[in-house]
Parts: C-alpha cells; structure tokens; sequence
C-alpha cells in the first residue's frame, strides 16, 4: 500500500488546519482592536461630557458664592466670573426672586442652585446617551 499520497493529504489539511487557525486569530485580534477604538472614543466624550459640565458648575458656584458674600461687583475678577457665567445663567435669571440681605449686598440666589442641578442632570443625560449609543452592537 502507498502511504506517500496518504501523508501528502494528511500534510495538505493540516496546513489547511493552521491557515483557518491564523485567519481566525487575525479577525479576533481585529475584533479586539476595533473594540478598543470604541472604549477610546467612548471615554474621550463621556469626560469631555464630565468636564464641560463640572467647569460650568464651578463657574456658577463661584457666581453664587460672589453673590451670597456680597462681593464688590465693581471687582474685576467678580465683573470676569458674572460675564461668564451670564450665558449658562440666561433660562434661569428669571425663575424665583432670591432673597436678599443688608440691603441687597448679600443674595442668596436660588437660580443659581437651580441652573447647578439643571446642569448636573443635562450632563448626566448625556453620559446615559452616550453609553447607549455606544452600548449597540
């Protein structure tokens, strides 16, 4: 009986074998990677997200303790923080009358409390956004 064709078949799959092996290892080393782009890209918007929103709360607490100590608005650096902070607190300005004291130096501001947890609960939408889209196959 030949063997010779016998163990060139044999050779032949096993060859065969270890291609499939290699093509398979290469998509799930693919798989890997692109999954890897998406937690990337995932991350980077989830603390942009994070970031914007803390840095306009930090700028409206800021404008809220200004205005609870009653700091001088004539201040430059009181003038800066009311300016910037003027556009995130525009829906909010008119909302409730804030209570003032020592004849309207001291204001304890409840618009601004309000625009801080309007913010907070806006950025944290958009975190639950994001994971959703990026949570899809």
């Amino acid at each position: 009986m030949n063997r010779e064709p016998f163990e060139q078949r044999n050779s032949e799959r096993r060859q065969e074998l270890r291609d499939e092996e290699e093509i398979l290892r290469l998509q799930q080393q693919e798989g890997r990677l692109e999954t890897g782009r998406r937690v990337g890209t995932f991350v980077w918007i989830v603390n942009g997200i994070y970031f914007l929103v803390g840095a306009i709360e930090i700028l409206l607490l800021l404008r809220f303790l200004l205005s609870f100590s009653g700091a001088n608005r004539q201040n430059e650096f009181t003038q800066f923080i009311y300016n910037l902070s003027a556009p995130f607190m525009a829906p909010f300005s008119t909302l409730f009358v804030s209570p003032a004291s020592n004849s309207g130096a001291n204001i304890f501001d409840f618009n601004i409390l309000i625009a801080i947890v309007v913010y907070s609960l806006a950025g944290w939408l958009c975190v639950r956004l994001v994971r959703f889209i990026y949570a899809q196959p």
